[in-house]
């Protein structure tokens, strides 16, 4: 399951996604926080095998990037999408990219 954080000032949306349909499974929204972070964290962990993908990372997802980075993982970067009416960050990602991304949690 490739799992694609959308990061907004006040919230990130996060949303599980089958990597081979490019269907949506599963999507929550978490105010910015430690114990949000965590319970995001939590929600993922139904997805034993997955990957994240994190919008904006050096942006208003660094934060969240740093936070998943320290309990083990590593990650690719994705630039900010600047079109607001493209689908959610994460079925934004190429292909090729969502490769690269490596499970972290």
């Amino acid at each position: 399951m490739l799992i694609g954080i959308d990061p907004h000032k006040s919230t990130h949306t996060a949303t599980a996604v089958d990597p081979e349909t490019n269907r949506d499974h599963a999507s929550m929204r978490i105010d910015i926080s430690l114990e949000e972070y965590q319970r995001m964290l939590d929600w993922a962990c139904q997805w034993p095998e997955r990957r994240w993908a994190v919008e904006n990372a050096r942006g208003l997802g660094h934060h969240l990037t740093s936070w998943l980075l320290a309990r083990g993982g590593a990650g690719r970067r994705y630039p900010a999408q600047r079109d607001s009416a493209s689908p959610p960050a994460l079925t934004r990602v190429r292909p090729q990219e969502r490769r690269v991304c490596r499970t972290i949690g």
